[in-house]
């Protein structure tokens, strides 16, 4: 159910693109469309990990500066039977953490100085599961798919909305189709609708990560006291290093100075959902 959850997403959020194309431009539109998105989810396969590791200032980091963080990580790579991640570390205060990589082969794990200074044992471990779901899931590239694609149709969206401004649209198809009230709709409806589908994409990979990353580990209670911490600490403090383009990647949704509309619509769902999910796990131990 998951896997077909997240295809019909993508789709939905391609033939969305394409709509666009074929609405302002016809059938050379659609085709368009379509190229861009192929070509936009080639650049995402491709340099999406590092755009984000570059963009948030991650450092890498060697087993002699971290041996704490590559002993959990190397630990729980071995039990998800995957390669260990290169690891990085934020010079951020606000405690956060994020993966990144098209597959588990090329997998990156960044966390903020401030997690680690913050997180017991148990709680690192509990988060560092959680990103290793979003590795183990190929979550990173389905991701960094989707937002190119809702970028593609913001951005499409924007060209239509100045074309129209400025004359671009022709007026012959206003008239033929009645296209003024139409085209003004589908300017504004089809952005919202690629967000909407994006939200529920990234929600519904966090809710799993949470919980494949609790089986991983053989019980919830370390990440349960890792978000709590997380909620507490990323309403206090704003975030320095992290873009809101990267947010999306993170474990808990970090503050950004001044407050946002944003917040309202969220990519990671709500923290006392995602803990009282955890608390009324089965943990069934892995083979």
């Amino acid at each position: 159910m998951r896997i077909f959850r997240t295809t019909f997403l993508l789709v939905a959020l391609t033939l969305l693109l394409m709509l666009i194309g074929q609405y302002f431009g016809g059938r050379n539109g659609m085709t368009i469309a379509l190229g861009l998105a192929v070509v936009m989810n080639a650049f995402a396969y491709f340099f999406s990990d590092k755009i984000a590791l570059m963009s948030s200032g991650a450092k890498p980091v060697t087993r002699e500066q971290l041996p704490r963080l590559y002993a959990v990580m190397e630990r729980l790579a071995a039990k998800a039977n995957l390669p260990v991640p290169k690891l990085y570390v934020v010079p951020e205060p606000a405690p956060n953490a994020f993966a990144t990589g098209r597959n588990p082969r090329h997998a990156s794990v960044a966390v903020t100085q401030g997690l680690l200074e913050l997180m017991s044992d148990d709680e690192l471990e509990g988060v560092i599961a959680h990103e290793l779901s979003h590795v183990r899931n190929y979550d990173i590239l389905i991701s960094s798919i989707a937002a190119t694609i809702a970028g593609a149709v913001f951005h499409l969206s924007t060209m239509g909305r100045w074309a129209m401004i400025f004359g671009g649209y022709g007026g012959d198809r206003d008239d033929r189709d009645g296209g003024g009230i139409a085209a003004i709709l589908m300017l504004i409806l089809a952005p919202i609708a690629a967000m909407l589908l994006q939200l529920g994409l990234s929600r519904q990979r966090e809710y799993s990560a949470d919980a494949t990353g609790a089986r991983m580990v053989g019980n919830p209670y370390g990440l349960i006291s890792a978000l709590e911490k997380l909620g507490a600490y990323n309403k206090r403090i704003p975030t320095t290093a992290i873009t809101p383009t990267t947010s999306s990647l993170c474990i808990v949704r970090p503050l950004f100075g001044g407050g946002s509309m944003a917040t309202l619509l969220s990519t990671h769902p709500a923290l006392p959902d995602r803990i009282a999910r955890l608390r009324e796990m089965t943990i069934v131990p892995q083979r």
